[in-house]
């Protein structure tokens, strides 16, 4: 019993490179099964954390995956992307958003070397952790069985932005503030989403640039030029801070106040009209006048 076999191997041997592996996952019935086979060449390692997300939509996580493939100095940005792939540019512009405010994905605004400003994407592969010197990484199998390197966690906890949030600039004050007047400038604001969905505010933003609308309505600005001001001639790449861009405008855009206007005069007095009772014939006169003009003069020339 314990005589051993001198020709078995002293451990299971991996399946040569090219060779595709079946294997189920839980359950003996429905469910994935993966048929793998090894990559060697062109392929990138994504985190499960990232494909796996329970927060980014199904786009977001596509198109997440995507950046990280591209090698560096590839067109990452919304024109790039969008002649790239079906989707229109504001379904991809609300997935970049995405990438961004989970940490996969940060943009910078730089200035190159002739003066001109353009804006740099940089891909985040493990958001929250600081960039590893590079080395070489062993390929992976794509076998499931093999088992995965041990990680800090399979989710990591939402990053917090490094770089601070800024005050909202200020923007001009009415005059007054009649409630009727905020209230309309309220419902402006709201309104913007629908001409350029980039530009939906939060309550906050919204309450601190209602006072500018409202000195603009109060220097007899009509609503739809206020609009126009505040929508044409948006930048086409995505707006980072939407509300900031909107205070500007209402600051160095606000127009001098309305010229001033003499009141009207009042109009003239109108009395109502009457029949006299020495002639009968309609008249206007106060109501302490019974008679007409003709009529008064003939009693004061009798004597």
């Amino acid at each position: 019993m314990d005589t051993r076999n001198p020709s078995a191997p002293s451990r299971a041997r991996s399946a040569p490179a090219g060779t595709p592996t079946r294997t189920r996952r839980h359950g003996t019935g429905g469910g994935i099964i993966h048929e793998n086979t090894r990559h060697t060449t062109r392929f990138v390692v994504i985190g499960n954390h990232l494909v796996q997300h329970e927060e980014l939509s199904l786009l977001a996580i596509g198109l997440g995956c995507h950046i990280q493939s591209l090698p560096s100095g590839a067109g990452a940005d919304i024109k790039s992307l969008t002649a790239r792939f079906p989707e229109g540019p504001t379904r991809i512009a609300a997935a970049l958003r995405e990438l961004e405010a989970h940490g996969y994905l940060r943009r910078e605004r730089v200035r190159t070397s002739t003066g001109r400003i353009v804006t740099r994407t940089v891909s985040c592969n493990q958001p929250g952790s600081r960039p590893e010197a590079p080395r070489r990484e062993p390929a992976d199998t794509g076998c499931p069985d093999r088992p995965a390197r041990p990680a800090a966690t399979d989710r990591p906890a939402r990053p917090r932005d490094p770089r601070p949030r800024k005050a909202l600039p200020a923007v001009p004050q009415p005059a007054t503030t009649l409630p009727q007047l905020v209230q309309a400038a309220t419902d402006l604001l709201t309104d913007l989403r629908r001409h350029d969905p980039r530009l939906l505010l939060s309550t906050a933003e919204t309450a601190h640039l209602a006072p500018g609308v409202a000195a603009w309505l109060e220097r007899d600005v009509h609503p739809t030029a206020v609009r126009r001001t505040l929508t044409t001639g948006l930048p086409e790449e995505p707006l980072h801070r939407p509300a900031a861009l909107l205070a500007h405008r209402l600051t160095d855009r606000l127009p001098p106040p309305a010229p001033f206007r003499a009141p009207a005069a009042a109009p003239p007095l109108r009395h109502p009209l009457r029949n006299c009772e020495g002639c009968d014939r309609g008249f206007r006169a106060p109501a302490t006048e019974a008679r007409c003009r003709d009529c008064r003069a003939a009693a004061a020339a009798r004597p």
